[in-house]
């Protein structure tokens, strides 16, 4: 059967890659690609349907993003969503103005047509998020009214001859209590598309795919032992078997014992057999970083040492054609895409440096959200403490500890998130998406005993996700917290304070750094 796909055209919009998410929990394949895709290539991935997305600009500014009028004639539904939605309107002859009353946040919007599609199933009155100056004050011809707010009077349009849709909210984020529901009926109902995405087809999909790239060639992984390497690391043994060599460094940066359990399950003992080859290398990357705080050269010194080792390696064991990496979805977003912001560069994302002695990159969970790199472990059969484990940076604690990294600095943060994540299991809080404990740069006065001590604070840090592009801070109950301050100031050397971050994605990163 030939693999439906939506795509999603970005314009710059803040949750664009939720939208692919959202789909991807109809069922249906999705992806992000940006509002430069040209008609050829649109024609030729053969989409069933296309949304576009919101973004910061006003669709009548000549600066702004636009995608070419044509795209109207491809004979593909369409759904445009906030500026997507005032776009649809700009290029097929409505009228966008700056909206005499901006919304923002939660909004009550009513559905004026029962009989369109797009809300087939929606409460006529449901609560919607709003964000946008801009508004349609005249959808284009052709199209109806199909909902309205207090204070917009386009909040959704259609032409449904034509299959084109338009929302001004967005029904992608959580607080759109219906949004789920739109977005299953524009991918199910319009554009027909069934429930043809599945984790199993997809496991299959990409053994094959590998098999046929690689051919009788030598791939090495970057094996971290974290839940995205360790499933890229499964899949890519149970394509190609002893063509794989599976690399593990430790950088010294890595959590309290995680060596040795990595090398335990890993390893010669462990239940896979791969070729694994485990390289002690933390001095020379705190040398690298010796006196470096600026987060982003850390990123890249920590990215630049790993290539060079793994080069260093692949020479010891011969010719080595591919090298493999557990990118996943969030990791290509967040280094950018399109008109969307670079938050972070993950030093697995953007291609190999100059001089590097392998022919290609392969990322098989490119594509894949964190959740769907777990379902696709539970698929490989990887056992559940591997598959659930605590994700974890690629530049390990190097970006959880503010400022310039030492070994010192790795001890303190290593003993006071062992003390954090024993407590919180001990304790059996549940649902958290990820936890840790980070060591802030800050340095304070504290009493202990009858002494005076200057010294670090640790931060704690929870938060609850699915999909690690929005998180909530989570309420970790008040005794466990007391517990983890008390151990953690007694127990771990040169820390006197202990504070908890309680900032949701957005604003902040899940990550310090």
């Amino acid at each position: 059967m030939e693999k439906e796909m939506i795509i999603v055209m970005d314009f710059g919009g803040q949750y664009n890659q939720l939208i692919a998410r959202r789909v991807r929990e109809c069922h249906v394949y999705c992806e992000v690609h940006p509002n430069t895709l040209s008609l050829e290539k649109i024609r030729e991935m053969n989409p069933k349907g296309i949304i576009f997305t919101g973004g910061p600009n006003s669709v009548y500014k000549e600066e702004s993003p636009k995608c070419p009028k044509e795209i109207f004639e491809l004979g593909i539904p369409t759904l445009g969503i906030c500026y997507g939605h005032q776009l649809t309107s700009h290029l097929l002859g409505g009228v966008v103005e700056t909206a005499p009353t901006s919304e923002y946040g939660k909004t009550e919007m009513i559905v004026d047509a029962e009989d369109s599609m797009l809300f087939d199933g929606v409460k006529k009155d449901s609560i919607v998020w709003m964000s946008h100056t801009d508004y349609v004050a005249k959808v284009p011809e052709g199209f109806r009214v199909t909902a309205h707010t207090d204070v917009c009077p386009v909040a959704a349009m259609e032409n449904p001859e034509k299959k084109f849709y338009g929302i001004q909210a967005h029904p992608e984020v959580n607080h759109t209590e219906e949004g789920q529901k739109i977005l299953s009926n524009f991918v199910h109902k319009i554009c027909g598309c069934g429930d043809s995405w599945q984790m199993s087809d997809f496991k299959e999909r990409t053994i094959e795919e590998i098999r046929n790239k690689i051919g009788n060639g030598k791939a090495l992984l970057a094996l971290s032992g974290g839940v995205d390497s360790s499933v890229a690391g499964v899949l890519m043994a149970q394509a190609i078997g002893e063509q794989l060599t599976c690399v593990f460094v430790d950088h010294g940066l890595l959590r309290k014992d995680e060596g040795d359990q990595v090398e335990a399950v890993f390893g010669p003992n462990g239940p896979y057999k791969l070729n694994f080859i485990r390289v002690n290398a933390q001095e020379r990357f705190y040398k690298k970083l010796e006196g470096v705080e600026d987060p982003e050269k850390k990123r890249h010194i920590i990215g630049e040492e790993f290539i060079r080792v793994f080069e260093e390696e692949a020479k010891k064991i011969g010719t080595v054609d591919y090298f493999v990496q557990g990118t996943i979805y969030p990791d290509v977003i967040e280094s950018g895409l399109g008109h969307s912001a670079t938050i972070k560069s993950h030093h697995n994302v953007g291609g190999l440096p100059e001089h590097v002695d392998f022919k290609e990159i392969i990322e098989p969970l490119r594509m894949l959200f964190k959740d769907e790199v777990r379902a696709l472990g539970k698929e490989l059969g990887i056992p559940d403490y591997l598959v659930y484990r605590q994700p974890f940076p690629g530049p390990g604690l190097g970006v959880r500890i503010i400022g310039a990294v030492t070994a010192e600095k790795v001890r303190i943060v290593q003993e006071a998130d062992a003390i954090y994540r024993e407590e919180v299991e001990k304790a059996g809080v549940k649902g958290l998406g990820q936890y840790f404990a980070a060591l802030t740069n800050m340095r304070s006065v504290g009493v202990m005993g009858d002494g005076r001590t200057y010294d670090y604070a640790i931060a704690l840090r929870a938060v609850c996700t699915s999909d690690f592009m929005t998180a909530e801070a989570a309420e970790i109950p008040w005794p466990v917290l007391s517990r983890v301050a008390t151990r953690v100031v007694n127990e771990v050397k040169g820390v006197n304070r202990v504070l908890y971050d309680c900032t949701d994605k957005p604003p902040a990163t899940i990550e310090f750094e």
